[in-house]
């Protein structure tokens, strides 16, 4: 339907993703006492006026005269809730060489569909296939596909796609300070790290997970 631009407030996505995990862990979906325990909430009038919103909003839908009647039909995020997500796949990212990583706001070239185990959630969340040799002692070759979600900073050993400004290009790599510089290390033992001014690296998701081109 057209409801998917309404975002959920912050209760109303709690709510949601109790339900889900609650669906996830049994076979059954909560009943509205069990929901009102896990929000922690003063009544079941309560429970059933925002379970009501969100039928609205089509995240779920409820069989009258039903206990545990509820049907879980989109996740908090907005996807439905099953085993599959869909997410971008923006084109490719040099394991090498460095190349330019596209517009977010570009059109994705193409999807991919996961199951949700390997990425419980969507937001930020984008693929991108790798070019060269760079990271294979990561176990990632040419090929692979990498899932990463948007993000500005990193910590020590975090695998990263860092944009290096004065050079206009993205590298996937193990990202590291040192000192008032950046190390950007290869997982290859015959590739030598990249050094850059720490102002001169920008972070732009961290791997979270590899899919591997078999």
């Amino acid at each position: 339907g057209g409801m998917g631009s309404i975002g959920l407030t912050d209760h109303l996505a709690r709510m949601v993703t109790v339900i889900e995990v609650y669906l996830r862990k049994h076979d059954h979906a909560p009943s509205v006492e069990e929901i009102r325990v896990a929000m922690n909430m003063a009544s079941k009038d309560h429970v059933h006026r925002d379970l009501g919103k969100l039928e609205a909003m089509e995240y779920l839908t409820r069989a009258r005269g039903v206990a545990r009647g509820l049907v879980l039909l989109r996740c908090a995020d907005g996807q439905p809730f099953g085993d599959v997500i869909t997410i971008p796949l923006l084109g490719r990212i040099a394991a090498g060489l460095p190349i330019p990583v596209p517009d977010e706001r570009a059109e994705p070239e193409d999807s991919l569909e996961l199951t949700r185990d390997i990425v419980s959630d969507t937001r930020g969340v984008y693929a991108l296939r790798v070019k060269g040799t760079s990271m294979i002692d990561a176990l990632i070759n040419d090929g692979d596909i990498v899932i990463l979600r948007r993000a500005q900073s990193a910590d020590n050993g975090d695998m990263v796609a860092a944009w290096i400004k004065s050079e206009q290009q993205t590298t996937l790599k193990r990202f590291f300070v040192d000192g008032k510089r950046v190390r950007l290390q290869p997982e290859n033992q015959t590739m030598e790290p990249i050094y850059r001014d720490a102002d001169d690296v920008e972070v732009q998701g961290k791997v979270i997970a590899v899919i591997r081109h078999v």
